[in-house]
């Protein structure tokens, strides 16, 4: 009798870790390798994102983060690293690293993050769908409202605007960008890097040509955004910047774009349903429309310094004010 009680606990047992595999094999054991091409707070907030997104779902995942520290070379390696691994998504934070994950993996999903122009990049050759194996999220911004802002802020005549030559993302920002002044009759004057290195002698050549500078969301130049602060912060000339994550340290008369956090949590959202077993191909990119995704950032020391008022209703509608050097959120 004792030995039938036995052997029916160990049948018991035997059905409940069974179904307890079957869970792990389901949620765990995973491992999402994570990429950015470089280190600063908007692509930081980017990762963590993603990250909370996939633990939120319930998946106790591994996450194998890695930087591309500005290096293309680098990137195409950390791609090779995820496909010798076998990574279970790989996810790509801007242009460069997204695009050499999606050259080298092609049996594994893998997932854009903060891509301006993913057509013109060649990582799908539509909006509506993914391409194979890759889809992903678009932090595309309003570039032709930011410039008639700053105009109507800073009565700009003359903009000055930096990017990096190398980059797809930049190189279609930068046609928004001449197509916006020329709509809005203001005078451009760009610098092309290669490297954040550059950004402060960029800065410093086009600062006494222009009455203010507007940043786009270049992963380069962002990395390097306190050198070109203090260019321009020490010649009392404004910046607009289309990324509100740094521009939260200061510096920036106002910055509009959407919150990278809340981008990232998107992406890892598309992870989420991937990992459920959605596929890329039917996936179509994703684009954050909602207003409640988007910040705005005046700092009115900045204005003070520049001897620039800012309009009421901006100062009434923006949700983050720099003021005696604190930044208030609403």
């Amino acid at each position: 009798m004792q030995n039938k009680k036995f052997m029916v606990l160990i049948a018991v047992l035997g059905i409940l870790t069974g179904i307890i595999t079957g869970c792990s094999e389901k949620k765990d054991g995973l491992t999402i390798g994570i990429a950015k091409i470089v280190q600063h707070d908007a692509l930081d907030q980017v990762e963590q994102g993603i990250i909370d997104a996939v633990t939120d779902a319930g998946f106790d995942a591994q996450f194998d983060l890695q930087n591309a520290n500005g290096d293309v070379n680098t990137a195409a390696q950390i791609a090779a690293k995820y496909k010798t691994e076998k990574v279970d998504v790989a996810v790509g934070i801007a242009t460069p690293v997204a695009v050499a994950l999606a050259t080298a993996i092609k049996d594994t999903p893998v997932v854009f993050a903060t891509i301006t122009d993913p057509v013109g990049a060649g990582l799908v050759s539509s909006l509506d769908r993914g391409e194979g194996n890759v889809t992903g999220m678009s932090d595309a911004i309003p570039t032709r409202e930011h410039i008639q802002m700053f105009q109507e802020i800073a009565g700009i005549k003359r903009l000055g605007y930096i990017y990096t030559s190398s980059e797809a993302n930049s190189v279609s920002a930068l046609a928004l960008v001449e197509s916006a002044c020329t709509e809005f009759g203001i005078e451009l004057a760009t610098q092309a890097i290669s490297t954040s290195a550059e950004v402060k002698q960029a800065a410093e050549a086009l600062v006494d040509r222009v009455d203010g500078i507007y940043l786009t969301t270049d992963n380069t130049v962002f990395s390097a955004l306190a050198s070109l602060v203090q260019v321009f912060g020490n010649a009392h000339k404004p910046i607009f910047s289309g990324d509100v994550t740094g521009a939260k340290n200061g510096g920036c008369l106002i910055a509009s774009g959407f919150n990278y956090y809340k981008a990232g949590y998107a992406t890892g959202q598309m992870v989420v349903d991937i990992l459920n077993g959605a596929t890329p191909d039917e996936m179509p990119v994703k684009f954050m429309t909602d207003p409640s995704d988007s910040d705005l950032l005046v700092n009115l020391d900045v204005a003070a310094a520049c001897n620039i008022t800012i309009p009421q209703s901006y100062i009434d509608t923006a949700n983050m004010i720099i003021e005696n050097g604190v930044l208030t959120e609403k």
